[in-house]
């Protein structure tokens, strides 16, 4: 046997101290996944076809150019039935093969591979030229088995040769790395293309070609791929760090600088690592494995941190570069699978397990203390990976209750009418109108595969190597004649020197709670809530006569020792306050110094306040036809009930009014409010006479949207706010403006106020209010008093009126804008209305098609 076949193997089931799982709920599950899959694929075809990707919670096709550009993420998508071809291989698995049939010819006779478009080489190399190679195997071996596609004749193969020529272009710069991206009609050279001006790439994305382009190559006789592919492989390990044998995240294309140098196994680096050691599985180049053992043995030194994997930099290693992970990390246990190294590989995905278990999803990136950092799941496969390779390697029936709960969160938390939606927030459950072709081509494989049986499946999978979009490759393309113009280091090896190279489970695992034992105290260490320590507050500064805390923007005398002390107040059209200094306005010198104290004590206020920003929450619509599909996300207030401690939130109807006085209309209700007029803390008081059991604040900003804004969290009024007990939440003018759309149609409008999301499978908490009919007349909430100012408003941290968003200190005219001093944290999306942002009426017509189709599948349902 060839030794690359060798290596493939995965290996016997273990004994374990796990109950097993019965054949029969295995194949239960199994079912599921399947169901789960015919949802979504059936959905795109239904709706988005021919389109690149499937909009799930408005049910319609995503094409570039007609919808709000999401930046790099649309490079992904050509015009070419994206989700169609990403899934082809999939089909097959999964014992459709009519269905693949039908596929292969929709392929055929619809794509257009030549449109004048400017794709990402990355993405659409592994998900296109990918989903061809991987289509054109399966067909070829079912037209071998003599039942099926006996009228294929290696189209698709045409379909990926025309598609990677056109990519080739793209390769050509003097160290042979690729452009990012590439116009599919017209190259990269020229006004035409509009690309090609780039300087820069991500390691991950010049290095994850190797498996498609020699596959191509080896499929087609034709050397040009493969030898493209190599030089650039080559280029980036000449380029390594040659100390800490560790690459950077982004390279110069031309110059081979690295333009970023921390190194890590997750986002911009993780399929390099991936395609070194899997281009040794699929070609038998034991150079690539050569490669793959002194940068894997680099990983292990400085990254791992067991459980953890943290980037570091590549000139000084042993300095960590960041405090945070993301969750593309997840695909690394599986690699460590098939490297052989069995025990870091059950300890990452053990934490990576109860990260999961922790926010119901791996949030797009997480904390040293597994906090959430970046609060989007857009339904990565790479944990539900992670978990069928250790399944496959250990036999530990642990592994398939993990796979259980991927099946259990998918469906009740990320399963709508049309699909299954990309979260938003993790935290609050709240959706983005997303479904990636990478759900259809990788997820639902790797959970088939996990609760299968060897017999359930068309074809042996150790056959064949799964590509980073998990296309199926077949490992006989090593024997492939190719052309010697292309270098190879192959020598061959006997299968005693591949033995390191392969779990061995006798020495491994001496007892059959091994694996446990190493599970047991990562499970202890995530479920602990790691203290942050207080902020510090330097010694001897003097106290100016108005202290921040204390200051009030409503108040005339606090706005008289404002101007004293030469500090103006500013509102901005967006709702926010600025406050600037300028010390030769102020009254003298010493009330000028006073000024400046000021605004650095407010500073520092507004600092603390960052620290202790509470999470989003949620505002769930619960009544018919809704029935909790529809979750908006809100931001919290620093007062009230803390809905963090309700495990039922808080449910009721929603009241719209026109004045505070007619109490009727509040009592027991959920009042709506409009922002402004008075503070929040007021707000909530007001309606709290009036018996209302909560509040929701819509922003008076016209086109606002938690899409583009950050969050926004609601502080008091600078009194002590002990006396407001009931909820009040804040929704932006988009999410608000759904809400009001339903009170309009349906008049009684449920929802449920709560930290998170919940399952429409479980009770909602009983109806405390009167039951009232809800009667809508707009939603100014005219106050009692008149003179108050608008509330001051922050995207980053508690707002309360006159607090800082913007504040200005120095001497002269200096500006103190507080702003997030973690250099790694990304910068928050400012919201342009104009540009970016739907106009209302297309919001709504959205929002009508959303509830057109709830009604449908109720409909369906009865």
């Amino acid at each position: 046997m060839a030794p690359v076949l060798f290596l493939l193997t995965l290996f016997g089931a273990l004994c374990s101290l796990a109950q097993p799982m019965t054949r029969e709920e295995k194949h239960r599950l199994r079912n599921q996944v399947v169901e789960m899959f015919d949802h979504a694929y059936q959905n795109y075809m239904d709706h988005a076809y021919p389109a690149d990707e499937l909009m799930p919670l408005t049910c319609r096709g995503r094409v570039r150019g007609l919808e709000p550009s999401r930046g790099d993420i649309d490079d992904a998508l050509g015009k070419f039935s994206l989700t169609l071809i990403d899934t082809l291989d999939t089909l097959v698995l999964l014992n459709k093969t009519t269905e693949f049939e039908a596929a292969v010819r929709r392929v055929l006779s619809d794509v257009r591979l030549d449109n004048d478009i400017v794709v990402s080489v990355f993405e659409t190399n592994i998900r296109v030229l990918g989903g061809l190679l991987g289509g054109h195997s399966m067909a070829m071996m079912l037209k071998e088995g003599g039942q099926h596609m006996q009228w294929y004749q290696d189209e698709l193969l045409h379909m990926a040769k025309d598609l990677g020529v056109r990519l080739l272009p793209a390769f050509n710069t003097s160290s042979g790395l690729p452009y990012p991206r590439v116009n599919l009609k017209y190259g990269v050279r020229g006004p035409e293309t509009r690309t090609g001006t780039e300087t820069d790439t991500c390691t991950a994305c010049a290095g994850t070609i190797i498996l498609e382009f020699a596959a191509l190559s080896r499929f087609t006789g034709d050397p040009v791929f493969e030898a493209h592919a190599r030089r650039a492989l080559d280029f980036l390990w000449e380029k390594r760090q040659r100390n800490s044998n560790l690459v950077g995240t982004t390279i110069n294309i031309h110059s081979g600088e690295w333009v970023r140098r921390d190194s890590g196994v997750g986002a911009g680096i993780d399929s390099y690592y991936e395609y070194l050691l899997k281009a040794y599985i699929l070609l038998g180049d034991d150079l690539f494995l050569q490669r793959f053992n002194i940068h894997y043995a680099s990983i292990m030194k400085y990254i791992s941190q067991p459980p953890l994997l943290l980037d570091v930099h590549i000139h000084k290693p042993l300095l960590p570069a960041r405090t945070w992970m993301d969750s593309l990390l997840a695909f690394f246990p599986g690699l460590q699978v098939l490297k052989g190294d069995i025990r870091p590989a059950i300890e990452t995905h053990e934490m990576l397990y109860q990260v999961t278990k922790k926010h119901n999803f791996l949030p797009e990136a997480f904390t040293t203390d597994f906090r959430v950092h970046w609060a989007q799941h857009p339904l990565r496969p790479e944990f539900a990976e992670s978990t069928y390779f250790l399944y496959k390697a250990t036999g530990d029936p642990y592994y398939l209750e993990a796979g259980r709960t991927i099946l259990d969160n998918l469906n009740r938390f990320a399963r709508v009418p049309c699909g299954f939606a990309a979260m938003k927030d993790v935290r609050t459950g709240s959706h983005e109108d997303r479904m990636d072709s990478f759900f259809l081509a990788e997820m639902f494989k790797y959970l088939f595969l996990l609760f299968a049986e060897a017999d359930d499946l068309p074809f042996d999978v150790e056959d064949y190597v799964f590509t980073t979009e998990a296309h199926l490759l077949p490992l006989s393309l090593s024997t492939a004649p190719h052309s010697s113009s292309i270098p190879s280091n192959r020598t061959e090896l006997d299968d005693s020197n591949f033995d390191w190279t392969c779990p061995n489970t006798r020495l491994l695992f001496p007892d059959p709670a091994f694996p446990r034992n190493l599970r047991e105290p990562i499970r202890s260490a995530v479920d602990k809530s790691c203290p942050r320590p207080a902020p510090y507050r330097e010694p001897g500064m003097g106290r100016p006569p108005l202290r921040a805390q204390d200051f009030m923007a409503n108040n005339p005398e606090h706005l008289e020792l404002l101007r004293r002390m030469g500090v103006s107040l500013i509102h901005l059209k967006d709702g926010r306050v600025q406050l600037v200094q300028h010390a030769t306005q102020a009254v003298s010198a010493v009330a000028a110094e006073d000024g400046v104290r000021f605004m650095q004590e407010m500073m520092e206020l507004s600092s603390q306040q960052q620290k202790e920003q509470l999470p989003p929450r949620a505002i769930q619509i619960v009544s018919h036809p809704f029935f909790g599909r529809v979750v908006l996300t809100a931001g919290p207030a620093q007062f009230g009930t803390d809905l963090s401690k309700s495990s039922t939130g808080v449910s009721g109807f929603c009241s719209g009014c026109t004045e505070i006085t007619n109490a009727e209309y509040i009592q027991g209700h959920i009042a709506l409010l409009q922002r402004g007029q008075c503070m929040f803390a007021e707000k909530a008081r007001h309606i709290q006479k009036a018996g209302a059991i909560g509040g929701i604040v819509i922003d008076d900003n016209e086109g606002s949207s938690s899409d583009t804004a950050p969050l926004f969290q609601m502080a008091g009024d600078g009194r002590n706010t002990d006396d407001v007990t009931l909820p009040l939440l804040f929704l932006f003018h988009k999410e608000g403006n759904i809400l009001l759309e339903a009170l309009k149609e349906y008049r009684e409008v449920e929802v449920l106020l709560s930290d998170k999301a919940r399952d429409r499978g479980v009770t909602l908490p009983p109806q405390t209010s009167s039951h009232t009919p809800a009667s809508f007349s707009g939603v100014d909430v005219q106050e009692a008093e008149e003179n108050c100012l608008t509330e001051a408003t922050t995207p980053t941290s508690p707002a309360e009126e006159g607090s800082p968003l913007k504040e200005d200190v120095s001497p002269a005219e200096s500006e103190a804008l507080k702003e997030d001093r973690d250099s790694e944290k990304r910068e928050e999306p400012e919201a342009d209305i104009d540009s970016s942002s739907q106009s209302v009426d297309e919001l709504l017509a959205d929002w009508r098609e959303d509830l057109e189709a709830f009604q449908q599948m109720e409909k369906d349902e009865l």
